[in-house]
């Protein structure tokens, strides 16, 4: 019984640690945008701010919900288009949560 619940316990603890890093993180999408897409200062976009305010949230949930969300953010930053293309989805759901966030309308970052 006791080998059972210790079992039962760590599976717990196992499953609750998957569902946390699964979730997107609007943080982590800052920090990717930070590491991964310097090229977008090509464009005239020096910060991430810069990238996030092109769209309204509401606008920003239709490109999502259209499906074209690594078109437009390759239209906004074609410089960075080789790395939009390498994007591992939890990278996409990531800087989606960032550029979401920190929409024209939403909130503003305090850095980069």
């Amino acid at each position: 019984m006791k080998k059972t619940s210790s079992l039962l316990l760590a599976a717990l603890v196992a499953g609750s640690m998957f569902t946390t890093t699964v979730s997107a993180d609007a943080k982590q999408g800052q920090k990717y945008y930070l590491k991964k897409l310097k090229a977008c200062k090509k464009d005239g976009l020096k910060s991430g701010a810069l990238f996030a305010v092109k769209h309204t949230r509401a606008e920003w949930e239709k490109v999502k919900t259209d499906g074209t969300l690594i078109t437009e953010w390759q239209a906004i930053c074609p410089s960075g288009a080789k790395k939009f293309d390498k994007m591992k989805e939890k990278d996409v759901k990531n800087l989606y949560d960032f550029v979401h966030k920190y929409a024209s309308d939403g909130d503003i970052p305090s850095c980069g």
